[in-house]
């Protein structure tokens, strides 16, 4: 009997021994209430500000309002699986989104995860969707220039390589039409793309990437969608998400192009969610700290200095007025936050100029640091010609006969200004073809051809000088500058094109 004894004691002894189970502590609390996809927690008492949540069920959420003695859920998946009782947990996770050369191509949601049907994403590394702004001491001017492709943009308001440029307009200006050129332009370069859709319907988004297939410029973009059917947390998280996807890029002293399309949409979900998590509103119903949601996020957008690695991000939020009401309050916030702003003209664009850019409101505060030589040698006076033309078109109005010669002058090489800068969509032009056209504007070869023909005089010039200089657009696109050989070869060209094709 005692020899059994000690037999089970000494197999207690070997299992206590061999006891090797990990503990863990899970953080865990208990829906007291839930509606309109928010839900108020019960515990959770070592939660932390974003962290990702886990409801039964199996739907995710996010927590924004921390208080005393209960904390505010935003759902962030369907919210009828959600009910008072039901037990969550916490993650231990701050929201985070897969990065990496993977997403090149892909169409994922505001959390990253792929939602075009081409199977799971192959990347192993992830990022926090929201990080501190680089500072001041890791940042270097701007000075290489974004080549949109759209000639009254890249010689009138340059966008340059970290700068962040606002284009705003009302709705049905030609807002996205500009940034999808943008992105198209950076087929065969260096410029990674992101295309952060924002509440637009799902058949927008799938129209945006077909015709972005068709150009060839998925292999260097990623779209971030957060249709209009998702949670409004979904399009508050898209545009950070978008944006930690630019900064594993820049990280590694590569250049990113980020498009929000758009943060009027982003303010909205985010007055919703605020609103349902019953925070104080303030003017228009926008909680106080809407100008942080926009300021946190565009200052994420910066030229690195070469001892951080050299990358940049390149900004282009979009922001929808209404009636073009640009002293609203979302508007002025983020014109306050860029570098800049692009304004599209209903006006103009009923009128059949586009894109309508008024060059009057529109500005960019970097200038002509963010452009190459060539183009800021025409670009200067083309500015000049269309600011005088503008102020005198008002008085021509009333009648040309009692203007003098000069004036008439100066209003006609403003009209075929203004027709020149005229572009079809999805057909940007490189560099060295907008420096030869506005060459040849500027120094009046069209100062004789008919306004109507100004279209037509472009194409045939093009072709001809493809067809019989190409070393003229070579030493440009090289060169970026106009030296006086390539000045005189180049006065030679179109004189040369002028007497075979004429006009």
């Amino acid at each position: 009997m005692a020899a059994r004894g000690q037999d089970i004691a000494s197999v207690i002894r070997r299992q206590i021994e061999g006891f090797d189970q990990d503990l863990s502590v899970v953080d865990e609390g208990t829906v007291t209430s839930v509606g309109d996809g928010v839900a108020q927690v019960h515990g959770l008492s070592g939660v932390a500000y974003t962290e990702l949540l886990e409801f039964e069920g199996g739907t995710t959420g996010m927590a924004l309002n921390l208080e005393e003695d209960s904390v505010g859920v935003v759902i962030m998946g369907d919210t009828r699986t959600v009910k008072e009782g039901s037990t969550v947990r916490g993650t231990g996770r701050i929201v985070e989104t897969p990065v990496g050369e993977s997403l090149l191509g892909r169409v994922v949601d505001a959390l990253g995860t792929p939602i075009d049907g081409k199977g799971s994403l192959d990347s192993s590394e992830n990022r926090p969707v929201e990080i501190v702004a680089p500072d001041v001491s890791t940042r270097k001017s701007v000075d290489t220039p974004v080549q949109t492709g759209i000639k009254a943009i890249d010689t009138m308001i340059p966008i340059g390589r970290g700068q962040r440029e606002l284009i705003i307009g009302d709705r049905s200006t030609g807002k996205s039409a500009i940034a999808l050129d943008a992105i198209i332009n950076q087929k065969g370069g260096d410029l990674v793309c992101i295309y952060v859709a924002i509440g637009q319907k799902a058949g927008k988004v799938a129209q945006t990437l077909g015709m972005l297939e068709q150009f060839g410029a998925m292999e260097h973009t990623i779209i971030v969608a957060a249709n209009a059917s998702d949670p409004a947390p979904m399009q508050y998280l898209a545009p950070y998400t978008g944006t930690a996807m630019a900064e594993y890029f820049m990280d590694q002293g590569k250049d990113a192009l980020i498009v929000y399309d758009d943060l009027t949409k982003h303010a909205w979900a985010y007055r919703e969610m605020s609103l349902l998590l019953r925070r104080p509103p303030g003017r228009e119903a926008y909680p106080g700290d809407v100008f942080y949601l926009h300021s946190r996020l565009l200052e994420r957008s910066a030229k690195m200095d070469d001892a951080h690695g050299g990358g940049s991000i390149t900004a282009l939020p979009i922001i929808e007025t209404q009636a073009g009401d640009v002293s609203a309050y979302v508007p002025t916030n983020v014109i306050s936050i860029t570098d800049g702003q692009i304004y599209l003209e209903t006006e103009l664009f009923n009128s059949g100029i586009r894109p309508a850019v008024n060059a009057g409101l529109s500005v960019s505060r970097v200038g002509g640091a963010a452009q190459t030589r060539a183009i800021r040698s025409v670009a200067g006076s083309l500015r000049l010609d269309l600011a005088q033309y503008r102020e005198l078109v008002t008085f021509a109005q009333f009648g040309t006969s009692d203007l003098d010669v000069a004036t008439r002058n100066q209003l006609e090489r403003g009209q075929r200004a203004t027709e020149l800068l005229k572009q079809a969509l999805n057909v940007p032009q490189p560099m060295e073809k907008q420096a030869v056209v506005m060459f040849a504007l500027v120094n009046g070869f069209m100062d004789d051809v008919e306004i109507a023909k100004i279209g037509s005089f472009e194409q045939a010039f093009h072709s001809f000088m493809d067809s019989n200089h190409p070393e003229i657009l070579k030493t440009v696109a090289d060169e970026k500058q106009f030296s006086d050989e390539t000045e005189s070869a180049l006065k030679s060209a179109i004189e040369e094109f002028k007497t075979s094709v004429p006009f």
